[in-house]
């Protein structure tokens, strides 16, 4: 059973006789994905509303299962008639951010969902840019968005997102205005980055109501440091594909929990972490630099009308690359090769490490 499952095995019982949980907390960090920008917004709409004015779409949506998600949201009294208001969509190539967000108004409190990552190459190249940056423009967003709803509602606040969406949940949290922390009643993180160290550790005391969850082959949700309680899940795909949320396993109220990370996820983890350890922002700073103005010379702006039209743009970028300085080169090729090294040493300790294991199991024999 998945979120779409959930909603019709439980979408007939309101929040009054079903108290909020954990699927109903995935649901509405995944809601702000929505292509929201694509309808023409009231100052308050319903769930219901909405999902009359997206019911003819079919090429908007951003996976396949968001279609369903309205749909079927859209029918259920738990959550067709919950208000939802507040929608920004903030995308800049020159700031290189991609920002997003939406309030949505439950009995006890307002939930406030950010959006994560789109298709778009801006958006990749933001959260490219975590590697080298304490924080991105998204981050800085989102703070500001917290704040100003915070101000405008009286209600507590529950805060949520997916992927780069989590992350700005606990970024705002974190340095949103410290009048408003004893109103957040709960953060959820949703498979997202996450910092630095020195990011937390400056922030508000807010872990204790900060909670992470990823799948068992979890990457991106294993990316730089997390402090938080952190959640291992059950996805029924394979690899980076358990990032989509819909994948994830739901059984009752409750995300079914997996029995631990899996071997792929611990070599991904380690293979970067030990890149990052190897590495200095200066450098990351020139390689994302690079990589990146070679796909915007394809003038494409997402990776979707990249892939249709590469081929065409194969000179572009060649032309881009002969642009880049001998000594930037130079970085993106040390770069590649300290990666390399990483996976390597990587696979090196891990092998060490099973045939240590098989060596103790039958020293015996």
């Amino acid at each position: 059973m998945n979120v779409s499952d959930y909603l019709i095995w439980r979408g007939d019982l309101p929040f009054n006789l079903f108290p909020f949980n954990e699927v109903d907390d995935l649901i509405l960090a995944r809601f702000s994905y929505l292509p929201f920008d694509k309808i023409e917004l009231n100052f308050f709409e319903t769930i219901e509303s909405i999902s009359y004015k997206m019911k003819d779409f079919s090429s908007e949506f951003k996976i396949g299962g968001d279609k369903d998600l309205i749909v079927n949201l859209g029918k259920s009294v738990r959550f067709k008639d919950l208000k939802v208001s507040d929608f920004i969509l903030n995308k800049s190539k020159e700031a290189e951010r991609q920002f997003g967000a939406v309030v949505i108004h439950l009995n006890d409190s307002i939930y406030v969902s950010f959006i994560g990552t789109d298709n778009s190459i801006v958006g990749w190249k933001e959260d490219f840019n975590m590697s080298f940056m304490d924080n991105i423009p998204a981050q800085v967003e989102g703070k500001k968005y917290l704040d100003n709803i915070a101000s405008k509602y009286s209600d507590n606040i529950r805060i949520g997102g997916h992927s780069k969406g989590g992350n700005v949940a606990v970024y705002s949290s974190l340095y949103c205005d410290r009048s408003i922390l004893g109103r957040i009643i709960s953060v959820s993180n949703f498979d997202g980055p996450g910092f630095n160290k020195n990011v937390v550790l400056n922030g508000n005391n807010i872990l204790a109501k900060v909670k992470s969850y990823i799948p068992q082959e979890s990457v991106i949700g294993r990316l730089l440091e997390h402090e938080e309680e952190t959640v291992i899940v059950l996805s029924h795909e394979k690899g980076l594909y358990q990032h989509d949320i819909f994948s994830w396993e739901i059984k009752k109220d409750m995300i079914v929990r997996a029995s631990g990370l899996t071997g792929s996820s611990e070599f991904a983890h380690k293979a970067i972490k030990e890149w990052l350890i190897n590495t200095n922002p200066q450098n990351r700073k020139i390689f994302v630099d690079g990589i990146f103005d070679l796909l915007y010379s394809s003038n494409s702006e997402s990776f979707r009308e990249l892939s249709k039209s590469w081929t065409k743009d194969i000179p572009n970028m060649l032309s881009a690359y002969s642009g880049i300085s001998k000594e930037d080169k130079k970085v993106i090729g040390s770069m590649l090769k300290e990666f390399s090294k990483a996976s390597s040493n990587t696979l090196k300790e891990e092998s060490k490490a099973k045939i240590d294991e098989w060596l103790n199991k039958n020293k015996n024999d």
